[in-house]
């Protein structure tokens, strides 16, 4: 068994200028405060009018009543980032830098990452999945004690009204897709202008970024905007190879290390449905007929692996080093001749024997960089030193690969392609398919069974439940499932004008009490073995408005319309977001996100390259049978609401032919009844009331067998999948 690097965790230090990290700090649970409970809210809602009303002679039990508390110190929705960008800007003048970008990546290009590389949230207090922070020092500020600059964020219209809350005094907001400025422009521009300060200076101003952070493709289009603005004399990109913010960090806060977990396997017949040994020849195959041409030499490519989900799909095996993704911390390097498996988490002996049976040669984590120099010294022959890298090479990396990689390999020595691994994953075998059927059956049964239970404690028993609370309670309903292991992202629990900040997540210190008299939006999903969920469903516990009815129903038609959408072969999800938005745009609305992402098979819940939206890189991943993808039009009234419908569909091919080419179809595997009282039945044709009916018959018949009769949730089902007319 190997033996893990991991560093002990040290004493947690006490806050320094209110600078706890909200979604680091907190949910390491490394610091508790005395709660106090909210009063106030609770008194307003004790007095709300009916039907949400506690009479006089009504006693409310504290061990029964989830109640919301806010936190002494601590509280606020930002931080305050004045001290940790003082020492940041200073160790920039020892690098000589006028601006640093800090990404949210890892350096596997992970959505989701360990709370040792959340540098960003570190640094600017916003706790989004994405984003870019940016910080300049005024190079003509000569105190060196005391360097100012700038601070902007950039992330994309998910996160635009929680950024707006997270964010300090220090920091701008970029808005992706509303502001004209990139953050790539608005760095070179602000170094551009502080070269015109030193005037006739021969100096360049550079800007920094570690290299291991940032892909191949953003280094060549970032250097090609300082080429195209003419900034070359004045402005450039440097790697700065030590992490400015890793130098920082135990300042303030005992910064956190990777927490290395034990590997576990897939059982390949059960769950994988397809051995290592196959998905390696497929590999190679695909290798050698793709990409052979060209080559330096007659043997096949080597092909190098950096996704930590492809890496745990291509294996079979999987991890716990990242919350919420079974995936660990690795890299791969494939031959014709090995596998070579960097990684430093222990393993059982059965692995082990694995590992053997397989050719799996398993190395230690950072030696990955010692093996790149000597391919890079290996494959020494006559090339073009371009970032680009050299065609007749027979080493192959992705084309998100980190700067570090390319500079390991002396920007020479290798062709950035599309992982096939990335492809390969994305299509589901049969065996995983029919584990997803059965890992929807099991969600559907628990989210029917919480959805009734929260019902019945807010109206019924009058209950003081709070967001944080709930989801808490929904993942213990979970648990009870067979083959939980947890989680596929951190639960959507809102309610009210929470619910119109796309991705929301409430913490246990600062949330909200659940409003009956409000719409209440839950987006979350599980990890079984069988399979990755990710639901979202909208209700209304008592009396919706009328806009809330008629825009929630907007947001319904738009679902069912790309769900009963036939697609020949070839059509990618860029072409069809418009199906799901076109009931909204007909009344002036729309929403700041794409209509559906790729799921993985007890995998990533966004798993590329697939997707439904507007982003045009799509156009170069059609859909094809065995996708999973979701379906998730919604709309986001700030300030009052926010309304999401989301169901996972399997892509399945028809018996329809249009000469050679065929057609696509969607299948919805989710198992969860939407909210009749926010459906206007008037604005509904009679094929969607028919698709409406027939899906609350299938819900009913998939899930009730699991269902006691004279429970709750059987009540509840029953009369949420009752015929509309």
């Amino acid at each position: 068994m190997k033996s893990s690097n991991t560093t002990a965790k040290q004493p947690f230090k006490p806050c320094d200028n209110c600078t706890c990290s909200r979604g680091l700090l907190y949910r390491q649970q490394s610091r508790r405060s005395i709660l106090f409970r909210q009063i106030s809210r609770r008194s307003s809602l004790l007095t709300s009018t009916a039907p949400y009303n506690v009479g006089s002679n009504t006693s409310i039990n504290d061990e029964d009543s989830v109640y919301s508390s806010d936190q002494i110190g601590c509280s606020s929705r930002n931080i305050n980032t004045t001290k940790r960008l003082l020492s940041l800007r200073k160790e920039m003048i020892k690098k000589d830098l006028c601006c640093y970008i800090v990404p949210s990546e890892d350096e596997h290009q992970s959505e989701y990452v360990s709370f040792a590389d959340q540098r960003r949230a570190f640094i600017s207090g916003f706790t989004g999945s994405a984003g870019v922070a940016c910080i300049t020092r005024d190079v003509l500020n000569f105190n060196l004690d005391a360097p100012e600059g700038k601070c902007v964020l950039s992330t994309d219209g998910r996160y635009f009204n929680q950024a707006t809350q997270e964010l300090d005094y220090n920091w701008s907001l970029l808005r992706q897709g509303v502001d004209k400025t990139t953050w790539e422009e608005w760095c070179v521009n602000e170094a551009y202008e502080m070269s015109k300060g030193l005037g006739n200076s021969k100096k360049k101003l550079k800007i920094g970024i570690d290299p291991k952070l940032i892909t191949i493709a953003e280094v060549s289009k970032f250097q090609k905007l300082i080429e195209d603005k003419d900034y070359n004399n004045c402005v450039e990109l440097v790697p700065v190879e030590t992490n400015l913010i890793d130098l920082i960090w135990d300042q303030f806060e005992d910064a956190p290390s990777r927490a290395l977990k034990p590997l576990f396997m897939l059982d390949e017949e059960k769950f994988a449905g397809e051995p290592f040994v196959e998905k390696r020849n497929r590999l190679l195959k695909y290798l050698d007929e793709k990409h052979k041409n060209g080559m330096v030499s007659d043997s096949s490519p080597t092909f190098i692996s950096i996704a930590l989900d492809e890496i745990s799909w291509f294996t079979n095996l999987r991890g716990e080093d990242i919350d919420y993704n079974p995936v660990f911390y690795s890299y791969l390097i494939v031959t014709c001749k090995d596998t070579l498996l960097y990684t430093d988490n222990e393993y059982s002996s059965e692995i082990k024997e694995y590992f053997a049976r397989n050719n799996i040669i398993v190395k230690p984590y950072n030696d990955f960089w010692k093996e790149l120099e000597r391919l890079s010294a290996t494959n020494n022959t006559a090339s073009t030193n371009t970032i680009a890298g050299n065609k007749s090479s027979s080493i192959l990396i992705p084309n998100n690969s980190s700067w570090a990689i390319v500079n390991k390999l002396k920007n020479n020595y290798y062709r950035a392609i599309e992982s096939p691994l990335e492809v390969f994953k994305a299509v589901k075998n049969h065996t995983e398919i029919c584990n997803a059927r059965k890992a929807q059956v099991k969600d559907g049964v628990a989210l029917v069974q919480y959805f009734s239970w929260l019902e019945n404690e807010l109206v019924k028993k009058q209950s003081l439940i709070d967001e944080y609370k709930a989801s808490c309670k929904l993942t213990s309903i979970r648990e009870t499932q067979s083959n939980f292991r947890g989680n596929s992202f951190e639960t959507i629990s809102s309610t009210g004008s929470n619910a119109a900040i796309i991705h929301y997540s409430p913490s246990e210190e600062n949330c909200s009490m659940i409003d009956p008299l409000k719409i209440y939006l839950c987006d979350s999903g599980s990890q079984f073995l069988e399979g990755t969920t990710d639901i979202t469903r909208t209700f209304h516990f008592t009396e919706p408005k009328q806009e809330e009815i008629d825009n929630y129903t907007l947001v319904l038609k738009g679902n069912l319309a790309l769900e009963r959408l036939i697609i020949p072969e070839g059509t990618s999800g860029y072409n069809i977001d418009v199906i799901a938005r076109q009931f909204l745009w007909s009344q002036g609305l729309d929403y700041r996100h794409g209509t559906g992402h790729g799921v993985g098979s007890y995998l990533n819940v966004h798993e590329g390259p697939i997707g439904i939206g507007f982003r045009p890189h799509l156009v170069e991943f059609p859909l094809k049978e065995g996708n999973i993808i979701t379906n998730e039009p919604g709309y986001y009234k700030d300030g009052e609401y926010g309304i999401r419908i989301e169901n996972d569909m399997l892509v399945v091919k028809t018996d329809l032919k249009f000469g050679d080419k065929g057609f696509l179809k969607f299948e919805n595997l989710t198992l969860v009844p939407y909210c009749k009282k926010l459906i206007n039945v008037k604005m509904l044709t009679s094929e969607e009331k028919r698709q409406i009916n027939e899906y609350h018959t299938r819900v009913w018949a998939s899930i009730v067998p699991f269902l006691q009769p004279q429970s709750l949730a059987y009540k509840w089902l029953k009369r949420e999948t009752s015929k509309i007319k």
